[in-house]
């Protein structure tokens, strides 16, 4: 009787213990994001994230340019797929732990932000393809009796690749619309530095003018930062794309180590190469324009009219 009397006790005495936090899981893509907190559409509805300074983002295949496996939250653009695993708050709102990003989305996310479409390549291809096939059917109407099969195989190809032409399309349409949250967010400040030909340093000059602008975007609230680097035309796409890619990383740097900006209000930085000029690239004048990154302090429009 006595050993029952303990049980009990100890069932209600477990039954008051504090409740912990729950566990949460949500799977979907970011369709808005404002300074720290993310809006998810998952299966279940939207979905408020809320990052903090002890949330890890990650890649499992570490295919993202900034690191290998651990990633800072300039990735978290609107338009990436993710996974959040953390907990929920008495808010009904989820406090990120970790979040997984998948490397190939964030691969295309980032050329679809630099205005690069992956898939028209492959569109043009597809085309050229199915314009062949077309050339080999007028041959072979020629030889009907004898290459049957071969005509069948060709109009299955040819059916293959119009399905695969607009499913490519449809991957533009979808990857090009993700970003156009963007114009959600009204321009607070601006900063343009320039570079000298094939370097990624900045200027003395231009890094007065990053501290300016930082100061302004930390007195708002709900900012994000938008980096974007560029490149004149000397020297090859490829090349004159990385060379782009370094002067943004340098920016960005820049503004966290000597700005103080929190690197979770910086967007992933574009990578625009020598696409995007501001003036010809045929003078010297004209590509010392074009060799610079832009940074841009933006806040959800939604924020500013509130």
């Amino acid at each position: 009787m006595h050993q029952k009397t303990i049980v009990v006790s100890l069932m209600v005495l477990s039954s008051l213990a504090p409740v912990s936090a729950f566990g949460a899981d949500v799977k979907g893509m970011i369709i808005s994001r404002t300074g720290e907190t993310l809006i998810v559409k998952s299966a279940q509805g939207n979905v408020t994230v809320v990052l903090t300074e002890s949330t890890t983002t990650k890649d499992d295949r570490g295919l993202f340019g900034l690191e290998k496996q651990q990633m800072s939250d300039v990735v978290l653009i609107p338009g990436l797929k993710v996974d959040v695993e953390g907990t929920s708050d008495d808010t009904g709102r989820v406090v990120a732990k970790t979040i997984t990003v998948d490397g190939d989305d964030l691969e295309t996310a980032e050329m679809v932000q630099s205005g690069l479409h992956p898939t028209a390549e492959q569109v043009a291809t597809n085309v050229q393809t199915l314009a062949a096939h077309r050339e080999q059917l007028a041959t072979h109407n020629e030889q009907l009796a004898a290459h049957k099969e071969s005509i069948n195989a060709n109009r299955q190809n040819i059916s293959a690749n119009k399905q695969q032409i607009q499913e490519n399309i449809k991957d533009i349409e979808e990857h090009t619309n993700r970003f156009t949250a963007l114009s959600e967010y009204e321009v607070k400040g601006e900063a343009t530095a320039k570079f000298d030909v094939g370097s990624a340093k900045i200027s003395a000059q231009d890094q007065e003018e990053l501290k300016k602008l930082a100061q302004t975007a930390t007195g708002l609230t709900g900012y994000i930062i938008e980096v974007t680097g560029y490149a004149d035309s000397r020297g090859s796409a490829a090349m004159n794309t990385k060379l782009s890619e370094n002067r943004a990383k340098a920016v960005i740097t820049f503004l966290m180590q000597q700005g103080n900006v929190p690197v979770r209000h910086i967007v992933a930085p574009g990578a625009m190469g020598e696409y995007g000029s501001t003036a010809p690239n045929e003078t010297k004048a004209g590509q010392a324009e074009n060799r610079r990154v832009v940074v841009k302090v933006l806040v959800n429009k939604g924020i500013v009219g509130s």
